[in-house]
């Protein structure tokens, strides 16, 4: 499928203003399906586990846009948080590299994952800087500045979610919109979508409510309510179409309002990256009928939205299920490979044991 800019087509002079570094491969494939939960139903995916060659999933959107506008800067590294285990982390260190920048990444603990110790592997075999983070406000600023001062760093927050990474998904809604249009896809009455730092699903009612697509975003909380949260998420729908009507006053006054997004929080259960039984049953339902491989921290959760809604007799609207975890296979160096003196002592106890 060609790569294409929707951005650029739909808003000239918003792109005009946006530099994008060309990383993903667009647009990411949209079907409808046929599947059995109880009776016979309907869904839709949107396949942003395709976005990219080297490492796939939502976050290539936001970094097309936040690197571009690093190496517009002059930036010669990017810093970004995360846990151990994040895709945010690993996709920003693979393509920051790509880009020929330096990266580091300040990375806390998280409940031990099958993916974690390759992805820290996979940090150590292509010279991420990991630096353990943590701890009281005061020792965090220590950090990063013992980190970062004189070293012309580009800091990219967590998840990717500034304004400027949610424009990536603004283009993502236009995206589908167009896609709904040329009948690739039915129009969905709901999309599911994993939200951790509310980016992706920002963008994504953003964009849609940009095209005139009347749709609500279910967007499934991952992340604690302090990150995640429905103030948040306005705030940054709001700032986002604030920047972008700052650059192109065709954007409308009021698109924020229009957005419709609706926070679950019935998923979460007992912490990030715990997985329930609900959880277990999403994996297993999309293993079985979509042919998806799914993960217990973002997209186990939200195909179990979908679930639980069919089950209690609420989602029976067309329903939209946008995967965001990466499918490009990992290829992690194995244990004896790797120099572990790039690692924090702490995150030892993560390579290679068993999953608690």
């Amino acid at each position: 499928m060609p790569e294409t800019d929707v951005l650029k087509s739909s808003y000239p002079a918003l792109a005009s203003q946006l530099p994008r570094m060309p990383l993903a491969t667009l647009p990411t494939a949209v079907e409808d399906l046929a599947v059995r939960f109880g009776k016979a139903r309907q869904i839709s995916v949107k396949y942003d586990n395709l976005t990219g060659d080297l490492y796939g999933g939502n976050k290539v959107r936001k970094l097309e846009y936040i690197l571009a506008r690093a190496k517009e800067r002059g930036a010669r590294r990017i810093a970004t948080f995360g846990a151990v285990g994040s895709n945010h982390a690993l996709a920003t260190a693979i393509y920051a590299r790509h880009a020929g920048f330096a990266c580091t990444c300040f990375l806390s603990h998280q409940a031990r994952t099958p993916q974690v110790s390759a992805t820290l592997r996979k940090h150590l075999e292509i010279g991420t800087e990991i630096v353990r983070y943590g701890g009281a406000y005061r020792t965090r600023i220590q950090t990063l500045s013992r980190h970062l001062r004189n070293r012309h760093a580009w800091v990219i927050p967590m998840g990717g979610s500034s304004w400027l990474g949610t424009v990536g998904f603004v283009g993502a809604g236009l995206e589908l919109a167009g896609q709904i249009r040329a009948g690739e896809v039915s129009a969905p009455e709901r999309i599911y979508v994993g939200s951790g730092t509310m980016g992706t699903a920002a963008g994504i009612a953003l964009g849609l409510a940009m095209a005139g697509i009347e749709c609500e975003v279910h967007a499934v909380r991952v992340s604690d309510l302090s990150i995640m949260n429905e103030k948040a998420i306005d705030h940054l729908m709001q700032k986002t179409a604030l920047m972008m009507r700052d650059l192109d006053a065709s954007i409308p006054h009021d698109i924020a309002a229009r957005t419709r997004v609706r926070i679950r929080h019935d998923l979460f259960g007992p912490g990030y990256a715990k997985g329930t039984d609900a959880t277990d049953e999403a994996i297993a339902f999309a293993k079985h009928e979509l042919a998806l491989n799914l993960e217990t921290t973002y997209t186990g959760k939200t195909l179990a939205a979908v679930l639980a809604d069919w089950r209690n007799g609420t989602g029976d609207a067309r329903v939209l299920y946008w995967h965001t975890y990466n499918s490009v296979p990992l290829v992690a160096p194995a244990l004896d490979e790797v120099d572990l003196a790039g690692l924090p002592e702490e995150f030892l106890k993560y390579l290679d044991q068993p999953v608690g």
